[in-house]
């Protein structure tokens, strides 16, 4: 059986140094690229990637490997375990200054994650987990809130699901937009908000490392048909998600899901 503790320790070194090198190009306009459709990608998140691909790899070069910034091939599809990174998640928040982005790291075997880690080094924050051992973050546990009321939670989320709950009464203490998705869910893990949502089209490098933060604090990250997730298929997206308290869920996923309902019928603000 592999070493779970080494694992984890070998995440965290790694984020830290990606963290380290990402850090170094904050604030100071580094260069940038489109890549895709219209997703940036900057020099700071080639460093990152290279550093982690260098650490993890020849640590554990049996592994697979899979990243926002690594160009995809099937010869993870065969792999039981691999690595699922994302060297900046945030990054057009990376870009604007804000300080909500994270390394992303985790470990996957047999498509769920055994180990994680988030590393917010603009924050000084490291979320870190490891299967049935629990969350932490800077080395103290962490617990969902256990908030089971729509009304006065606080929530994270992109603007139409905002509206849609804030409309059942769930912003009258706390309503954001973080623009990194796996530092959002990781505020539901550690209790800063009670419900998280994603829109669909979320990757395997935003969600790996947070689901199983979410899972060892307490709280569920499941689609709106209340499946978990699953990680290293052929496709490696999913639809829309909530990250919550277990007493919220199915209230908000029923918002969520007539938010989406509304959004496909083209009844509903992006």
């Amino acid at each position: 059986m592999a070493d779970r503790a080494a694992d984890l320790a070998l995440l965290v070194e790694a984020a830290q140094e990606a963290g380290r090198i990402a850090l170094g190009y904050f604030g100071r306009d580094p260069k940038v690229w489109i890549k895709g459709a219209n997703s940036p990608v900057t020099e700071a998140d080639l460093a990152a990637n290279h550093a982690l691909h260098a650490t993890l790899t020849a640590a554990r070069p049996d592994y697979g490997w899979l990243s926002e910034e690594s160009a995809d091939t099937p010869d993870r599809l065969g792999r039981r375990r691999l690595f699922v990174v994302d060297p900046i998640d945030g990054t057009r928040g990376f870009i604007e200054g804000n300080r909500d982005w994270c390394v992303s790291v985790a470990l996957v075997e047999d498509g769920a994650s055994v180990a994680a880690v988030l590393f917010v080094p603009a924050r000084d924050e490291l979320f870190a987990a490891t299967a049935g051992e629990g969350a932490s973050l800077n080395g103290e546990a962490i617990r969902v809130s256990g908030r089971t009321a729509l009304e006065g939670a606080r929530i994270a989320g992109p603007a139409r699901h905002l509206r849609a709950m804030a409309a059942h009464g769930m912003d009258a203490a706390e309503r954001r937009f973080t623009p990194s998705l796996a530092y959002r869910f990781a505020l539901v893990a550690c209790g800063r908000v009670d419900v998280a949502t994603a829109r669909p089209g979320a990757y395997d490098w935003d969600l790996a490392a947070v689901d199983l933060l979410v899972q060892e604090a307490g709280g569920t990250l499941r689609d709106l048909e209340g499946a978990p997730l699953r990680f290293n298929g052929a496709t490696p997206r999913h639809p829309a998600l909530i990250a919550s308290t277990p007493g919220l869920a199915s209230a908000t996923t029923a918002i969520i899901v007539e938010a989406e309902a509304a959004q496909a019928s083209g009844q509903g603000a992006p």
